[in-house]
């Protein structure tokens, strides 16, 4: 789980996260060095106020004035040393009783306790006998208090951590922006890489300044360049290949339409002659014969009826010699006849009488089967066929929307729509095929009629608009 919130994380983020926990480990380093040096110096500051401590009383004792008497000396003796910092001085007379204390002055505010109990070193009592003439009078208890020490240290450590925390936060905000700009390019980098899933290979990216990310880019950059060149190539490969798919239909259609469909006509015509010649013959002979020259016509003109689907199916004849928008609205008219409980509406806009044959039958077998699977599948009620030619973005667009059953997502494709995909994308356009379960289903092709990259840009934007 922690490998997988790790990886899940961008690189900024990561680089942060292993520079703040550097930054911890130095801090928590510098925070016991720092200790150590308190605790040490706060026992030698202790050591030393207590060694002060005992010179001052033992030389207080020595010079005592003889004047005074050793009570009035016992008792004047704390303020005496009231000046000498981090010690406690207890003064007791000759039976052990108190007769005097003083503090050392705390000047700064309390530490924490937790604090205090690092840095604190031992503290042992140390015991000076007052003798006056060579008479003990006293004795002074010298403890060491290194309260007021520690409390320095508190203050100096807290306005030192504050110091560096600011730092950290500034050195963690400046990482930040640095990374954000030389990272920056991975971003761009990834943009350019969903453009190219999307088949956008005029995707270039700006040149970074770090050496490693320009290497990159610029491999990049190759790499779209030669997929776009790739691109170019397929699709004028492609073109190529449907013409001449378009070119040997054509060739077959007018064959069979120039050659087969006179003969068929002629044997027609050698049977009618036929049934004409044998009703001159006797009746037995005349009436076989008939019957032989009616089952000839039968052949023929069912061998007629094939030939005319096959003209159909290879390149509908009119195509080349009528307008665009006539063939398509003949042959929308004709699925309405077909299908007279669906409601069919038709619109063009701009439309040339012909774009070549290759956009043409294009056009033409993208909307026949469109239409062929909205009344065979969809079950719809009503049916909009919509062709419009975009002549500032140079692309034909072509939307065939129903209100039908639609289909689920996992459905696969038929034979029709992978034809259709097939053949748009020869052209170097684009098929987008929109369904879902219940809410009908959008056929959008966009076919480019000058270079088509101009397809791919505005692809997206025209699907958003018709969806």
């Amino acid at each position: 789980m922690l490998r997988k919130f790790w990886n899940g994380r961008s690189i900024r983020l990561q680089l942060l996260v292993v520079f703040a926990l550097v930054d911890l480990f130095a801090v928590l380093l510098f925070s016991s060095v720092m200790i150590l040096r308190a605790r040490t110096q706060t026992r030698i500051e202790i050591a030393a106020s207590v060694r002060l401590a005992e010179l001052l009383v033992g030389d207080a004792a020595k010079f005592v004035s003889q004047q005074v008497t050793a009570e009035e000396f016992l008792r004047t003796l704390p303020t005496q040393l009231r000046s000498i910092r981090h010690v406690r001085i207890a003064v007791k007379d000759a039976a052990g009783m108190p007769v005097a204390v003083t503090l050392s002055g705390n000047e700064h505010a309390p530490a924490p306790g937790w604090f205090a109990a690092l840095v604190a070193p031992a503290v042992e009592p140390h015991d000076v006998p007052v003798t006056v003439a060579g008479k003990p009078v006293g004795q002074v208890e010298i403890l060491g208090e290194p309260a007021d020490e520690i409390a320095e240290v508190w203050e100096n450590f807290i306005a030192i951590g504050s110091l560096a925390a600011l730092l950290n936060l500034a050195m963690l905000a400046i990482l930040y922006i640095l990374f954000g700009r030389v990272l920056d390019p991975l971003t761009g980098l990834a943009v350019g890489l969903s453009d190219l899933q999307h088949e956008s290979y005029a995707v270039r990216l700006p040149q970074p300044y770090p050496r490693e990310l320009a290497v990159i880019v610029d491999q990049f950059n190759a790499l779209a360049n030669a997929l776009e060149t790739v691109r170019a190539e397929n699709v004028a490969l492609n073109r190529q290949l449907i013409r001449a798919q378009d070119d040997e239909r054509r060739r077959t259609a007018l064959e069979l339409h120039d050659e087969v469909g006179p003969c068929l006509f002629g044997l027609k015509v050698s049977a009618a002659s036929i049934d004409a010649a044998a009703r001159e013959l006797p009746d037995k002979i005349a009436n076989k014969m008939s019957e032989r020259a009616r089952e000839i016509v039968t052949t023929v003109e069912h061998l007629q009826a094939i030939n005319r689907t096959m003209l159909e199916r290879l390149r509908p004849m009119a195509l080349g010699h009528v307008p665009l928008r006539e063939i398509v609205d003949r042959l929308v008219s004709e699925r309405a006849r077909q299908a007279p409980q669906i409601s069919f509406c038709f619109s063009a806009e701009g439309l040339a009488a012909s774009y070549g044959d290759s956009v043409d039958l294009t056009v033409y077998r993208c909307i026949q089967e469109s239409l062929t699977n909205s009344i065979r599948h969809a079950h719809a009620m009503h049916v909009n066929v919509e062709i419009c030619d975009d002549h500032a973005a140079r692309v034909l667009k072509l939307i065939v929307r129903d209100d039908g059953r639609g289909m689920a997502g996992d459905t696969s494709a038929g034979l029709g729509i992978s034809g259709m995909q097939e053949r748009v994308e020869g052209l170097g356009g684009r098929y987008h095929l929109q369904s879902q379960t219940g809410r009908g289903t959008c056929v959008n092709i966009i076919i480019p009629l000058g270079d088509p990259e101009t397809a791919y840009q505005n692809d997206n934007k025209i699907i958003v608009e018709t969806t």
